[in-house]
This record gives C-alpha cells, structure tokens and sequence, in this order.
C-alpha cells in the first residue's frame, strides 16, 4: 500500500512513525513534510490549501491511501478532490469537516444528537458580545468567560478569563477581522482529548489523552496550541470511553449520517468532565496536535489497515484495537517569541536524537535543521508508567539545543503526583 501524508507538523511525523511501523506500507510520501520526515518519507512540496493539488500529486505519485493531517485542507474540501480521483482518503468531507470549521454548525448537530455541551450564544456584532456576556454573567456570576473564534483558529481561537476587558477585546478583534464568534459557559472539571476512527457508521474510540494548552508552567501564559500531552489517563473515571462513545461519538456521527453529510475520519472530541457530567468542548475534523505523538506510540494494531478500513467502509470488520502496555509524554520545545511572534530560523541539534519529532523544522541549503515555525519540536518518551515516561522524556529536551527555546517543565506533573480531580 502506498500511503501519501499530508502536513508538516509533528502530527503528521508521528504518523510517518507509525506507518512506517506498518508491514503492508509499502511506499510512504509526505508533503510538504519536514526535516524530520524526510528520514521516513518521500519529500514533496504541495500547498495544504490547494485540494486540486493535493489530489492530482496523489494520483501522480500513485497513493493508495491519502492522509491528511491539518484542518485547513479538510475544511477546503482536500479529501473530495481525492476520493474524485478514485482514491482512498482518511478525512471527511468539507461539509462534515464543518464540526471543526465552524463552531456554530457543531452545536446545531449536538443539539440535534443530544449531545452534552456548554450553554453558547452566537455573536456577530459587538452589541450582541455584551449582551452575551451579560447572560453569562447572570447565569453564572463570577465564572470566568470563554469567548471563541468561530472559525478556523489553530488551536489558539479562544480566551478564557476573569476580566471582562480582555474577554471584549478578544471578541471585538475577532469581529473587527470579519469573523463570527461563540460566548459560552465556562465548564469546569478536568479536559480530556479523545480520538476516534470512523467510517461514517462504524466508531472505534483511541486511549483518551490530556494536553496542555497554556504556554507556562501551571497552565499560565497565553493558549498555544499544545505544550505537550500524555497519555492514557490514570485518573480518569472507569468507563469514561465506553460512555463518550455512546453519548458523544456515536450520536454525532449517526447525525451526520441522517444530514446526508457523513462523517468519514477522525472524529476529536474534546470534554470537559464536569460536576455536572462530561460535556463537549469542541470537535475537531483530524488527529490533535500534540496529542497523537502520545496515542499512536501505544497502538499496537498496525496503522494503515486501521486508516484503510475507515476510508474504505471497512471498520466493522476490522479487528478489535490492540494497545501496547505503559504510558507515553510528550513534550513541545517551541521557538522564543511563540505564540505571538515565534523567531525562526535559528539552528536546532539533537533533533535527530529516538522520540524527537519535529513540528516546525526545515532544511537550509547545507542540510542542517533550523526551526521554522512556533512548536519546533515534540519530544516523545513511552515507560512503563507515566513517572518513567516523564522521566524519559525530559532527559531527551536536555539533549536538543535550540537558542533560547521554551518549554513547559510540568507535563503530566500533576497526573503523576495524583492532583487531578473529576468533581
């Protein structure tokens, strides 16, 4: 099988990883790929915005099976264009990707499927965000607001906060920029990330992971789009993917079904579990970013029959998911200035070194690696347990250099000393 990765980031090197792991990959391709990549997978450049491009390099290039990591091509119809061309893709329909592209559009379908989620009002003007504020305010007097971007935001589109002067400028700078945003309850408890496999009807839930959205120590500083992440979760509730897969997964996928929009991929969930049970945060149309580099190292069942099946229609007769005993860590390594004004360019060592994959790294024209985007690189480690996972990982981020890099020192700190708490 020759399988054709779209995207550039440590996602999709996790999954060149994994699929390389895999005997029935017989020809492995990324692009446009990156410096890690390149040691795993054919190079080519594509623009991930342009989903005729996309599909006619899979058809030169032969695929037999395209992935595509990122949103953008998702929502701009990438995986159409593929499946136009009589190839396999693993990734929904622009229309279905429309639970991650648009927030408003997801929670009309987890109103119509009964899904469990926060309290939203839809604002499109700056009248309607104070009033919304207001709501929230009455509803829920001093709770912290959330204000989200609508659309399509890299993981950073939404503030959470206790002053009401960055919650309005966040939305007003939203809304001045053209876009639409979503004022919602805030939810309190623990956020977990849980991924699932679907061919449009069949759905098989992964080991559910936590990452870390703030950029400092103690989930301070600005949201990024992911610090780090472990997984599985040792103090998650017996039973929690058993019971998101009945009230969550399976619901919205049976809704887009019966919209005639099926839902063919990755389905991302993200809940919060809350004093009042779990709740829906967002949804996402593909793997998470840093919480795949986590997943995947502890999925035992081979990953490209596992991507085939789904698009395909073939998961109801796959066999059941096999996971690999321990715990994995990762760790992102992000570029000075990031999120707001990442520097790039500056040399990077030891990113060749076992569990570093790279986010945002390139070749210069003497083959060295310089970073090249906000998260550099996601440093992975699997143990026997969290602790040792841990441990494991943060000997490796001492073993990369890249001038004056941040990185969180606290991944998985608090699952590890038992501090997470389900109210």
């Amino acid at each position: 099988m020759r399988v054709l990765v779209i995207g550039s980031g440590a996602r999709e090197h996790a999954l060149c990883v994994a699929l390389s792991d895999d005997q029935a990959v017989s020809a492995l391709a990324c692009a446009p790929g990156n410096a890690g990549t390149r040691a795993l997978a054919e190079a080519m450049p594509i623009d991930v915005a342009d989903p005729a491009g996309i599909a006619a390099l899979a058809a030169d290039w032969r695929a037999d099976l395209v992935v595509v990591g990122p949103e953008v091509p998702l929502v701009a119809g990438a995986a159409d264009a593929v499946r136009d061309r009589g190839i396999a893709c693993f990734g929904p329909s622009a229309e279905a990707a429309q639970l991650e592209g648009s927030k408003s559009f997801a929670k009309h379908v987890m109103a119509a499927a009964g899904v469990p989620t926060a309290r939203s009002w839809p604002v499109g003007g700056a009248a309607e965000l104070e009033t919304a504020l207001d709501e929230v305010a009455r509803l829920a007097p001093g709770a912290p607001w959330v204000v989200k971007d609508d659309g399509l935001a890299a993981g950073k589109g939404v503030v959470v906060t206790p002053d009401r002067a960055v919650a309005v400028a966040h939305g007003t700078a939203v809304l001045d920029a053209g876009g639409a945003v979503l004022v919602e309850e805030y939810l309190d408890g623990p956020e977990v990330s849980l991924f699932a496999v679907t061919d449009g009807t069949t759905v098989l839930p992964l080991v559910p992971a936590q990452d870390a959205k703030r950029r400092d120590d103690g989930d301070a500083g600005p949201n990024t789009g992911g610090m780090g992440a472990y997984a599985p979760l040792p103090w998650a509730p017996q039973g929690l993917v058993e019971e998101v897969l009945a009230t969550v997964l399976q619901p919205t996928v049976d809704e887009m079904a019966r919209r005639g929009e099926p839902f063919s991929g990755l389905l991302y969930a993200g809940l919060a579990l809350t004093s009042r049970g779990v709740r829906v945060v967002e949804f996402n149309a593909r793997f998470g970013d840093p919480e795949t580099q986590v997943v995947l190292p502890l999925l035992a069942t081979p990953l490209g029959g596992l991507l085939r099946a789904a698009a395909t229609g073939a998961l109801a007769g796959h066999p059941p998911l096999r996971w690999r005993p321990g715990a994995a860590v990762t760790v992102v390594v992000a570029a000075p200035g990031y999120p707001e004004r990442p520097r790039t360019g500056d040399p990077v060592t030891g990113a060749d070194a076992e569990g570093v994959l790279h986010a945002g790294t390139a070749l210069d024209a003497a083959g060295a690696v310089r970073s090249a985007g906000g998260r550099v690189l996601a440093v992975t480690a699997v143990g026997a347990d969290l602790a040792a996972a841990r441990q494991r990982a943060y000997e490796r981020v001492a073993g990369v250099r890249l001038a004056d890099a941040h990185w969180r020192t606290d991944i998985a700190l608090a699952a590890v000393e038992g501090r997470i708490r389900v109210p």
